[in-house]
């Protein structure tokens, strides 16, 4: 996927951060945008920028974790352009508590959005995008999806769970030699709105924490992101880090192996400690 002009690229979580900007950067390269999104201000103003481009593109509200619906979607855009070439899964939401404070219909949701509806996506596009002769499948991911931090279980379950399966699912392609790519996209801290739009167990004070990761942790912008996803997508990248801290704690996790989990504890202790 060295070229997107003329391809079919469907973008899920296309209204807002890094959805929207792949999918005007997308458009600015020639592609066909189909975006997607729950929240219908965000999509409408995505679509006038994508629209801006000189892009087709075809929008439509959609909740990921609704399996039916996805899978209609996927029916709806082959018939609006015919067929599709790249999905990118996209969408995700935050949830930030101790296990033991958090709900199992918070769990459920996360996992329901981050990770369900990645394999909804996959799942529904996929016959499609082996057809097309010239197909891609790019799955969000996460820092998070290589280390866990402490209040972030479902996140981190999530997220692991995406990486697990898209690393299967390229394997599948090779050992099937189907004309499909496959990458796993793990950004680090990103600025983005997923933090402040984050939901909290117990009497956790999520917007003191939002407030954290957008002052010391969200180094990169969301613009940025969408170029560094593109690249490795053009490089038919299996894995690609976003920013620095992506690569740099990747690399630490890998050199000390389990051991990283103390030392993240204390840190995040630390790190909460003063934020409250």
């Amino acid at each position: 996927m060295k070229d997107f002009r003329d391809k079919v690229v469907v973008i899920t979580g296309a209204g807002s951060g890094m959805g929207r900007d792949l999918a005007v950067k997308l458009g600015q390269l020639g592609a066909k945008l189909a975006i997607s999104d729950l929240n219908p201000e965000g999509l409408a103003v995505t679509e006038k920028l994508v629209a801006e481009t000189g892009a087709p593109v075809h929008a439509q509200l959609l909740n990921v974790a609704e399996r039916e619906a996805v899978l209609e979607y996927a029916d709806t855009v082959v018939a609006h352009y015919g067929t599709v070439n790249v999905i990118f899964n996209n969408a995700g939401i935050a949830h930030h508590g101790e296990i033991e404070r958090t709900e199992f219909k918070d769990i459920e949701r996360v996992m329901d959005v981050d990770y369900w509806g990645v394999v909804n996506g996959t799942k529904a596009f996929l016959p499609h995008i082996i057809a097309s002769g010239d197909g891609h499948i790019v799955n969000t991911s996460s820092l998070f999806g290589l280390l866990s931090e402490p209040g972030q279980a479902a996140y981190n379950s999530a997220k692991f769970a995406v990486r697990g399966f898209t690393e299967a699912l390229n394997q599948e392609m090779i050992v099937a030699k189907h004309p499909v790519k496959v990458t796993c996209v793990h950004p680090g801290g990103i600025k983005t709105a997923i933090a402040r739009n984050a939901t909290a167990s117990g009497d956790h004070d999520q917007k003191k924490t939002a407030d954290f990761f957008d002052r010391h942790l969200a180094r990169m912008t969301s613009e940025d992101a969408a170029d560094a996803i593109i690249a490795g997508v053009r490089k038919n990248r299996a894995r690609v880090l976003v920013g620095a801290d992506a690569k740099l704690l990747d690399l630490w996790v890998r050199i000390v192996a389990s051991g990283y989990q103390g030392i993240v504890a204390r840190v995040t202790g630390w790190a909460l400690s003063k934020a409250s």
